[in-house]
């Protein structure tokens, strides 16, 4: 019989992951390491990470739709595309991974992700200052994105966020709707592959899901009044303690 409390700590986490996704992006660092407390392993609930946040993701980007447009002149469903299809790659590979490799390949990835916000902004203004990147980059970057979105997705809103702003030079706080909706995207994709290989603990999925949704809205109604320091420091607080944490699980 699931006890209550790992249905309620699945909840839990499922609302502070939605609500980090709708801010900043990185709702796997709570949604992951609370699936994996309750006993699954690491590439399962991963996938059942990615399924439940989903929903939360949509919402989000519901709240968000009324700024949402292109960026750097390219168009959203273009981008959408690239995404999903990418996404498709990314899960699939996930698939053909050992749980025993995943597991080592993990503390990598949150590392990449928080290297990657935490120093996004000064190489995105030093390149700026030197060099003019056009679409290709920029789509190219997209499908390198749907990958990474697919395959693990931890911190892909945070790398989106980094990766716009070095591309299209973009602000945090304007990239919202853009980033929230191919976090969706690119969940769906994923989602597709993940049910249709039986990978997806659904006991744990459920209450997981209905508490990103809850998240996911509250926290796009608070992310319009947060400033960009708050919402920087918050996500990179969190991006640090998840990565430690599992970089102790996998090699202390």
């Amino acid at each position: 019989m699931i006890e209550l409390s790992a249905i309620l700590l699945a909840a839990g986490a499922g609302m502070i992951g939605g609500a980090m996704n709708a801010l900043a992006g990185g709702g796997t660092f709570a949604t992951l390491p609370a699936l994996i407390a309750l006993g699954l392993p690491a590439n399962i609930a991963n996938a059942t990470s990615n399924v439940a946040l989903l929903p939360g993701a949509a919402t989000s980007a519901l709240a968000y739709r009324d700024e949402l447009g292109p960026v750097a002149g390219m168009p959203v469903r273009l981008l959408a595309a690239v995404t999903f299809v990418f996404g498709l790659v990314g899960s699939l590979l996930l698939v053909l991974t050992p749980t025993e490799t995943f597991d080592i390949i993990i503390p990598w990835l949150l590392l990449f992700a928080f290297a990657v916000m935490a120093f996004g902004k000064r190489a995105a203004d030093w390149l700026h200052r030197r060099v003019t990147i056009g679409r290709p980059a920029l789509l190219a970057a997209q499908a390198l994105l749907g990958i990474y979105g697919g395959y693990f997705g931890g911190g892909v809103g945070l790398i989106t966020t980094a990766v716009y702003g070095l591309l299209a030079n973009i602000r945090p706080r304007e990239l919202f709707a853009i980033r929230t909706t191919m976090l969706g995207v690119a969940n769906l994709a994923a989602a597709f592959i993940f049910i249709g290989f039986a990978m997806v603990w659904w006991w744990a999925c459920l209450p997981m899901l209905l508490g990103a949704v809850a998240g996911g809205w509250l926290g796009a109604l608070l992310g319009k009044r947060l400033s960009h320091r708050a919402v920087r420091i918050w996500t990179l607080l969190v991006t640090a303690a998840t990565t430690v944490v599992f970089f102790v699980r996998a090699y202390g």
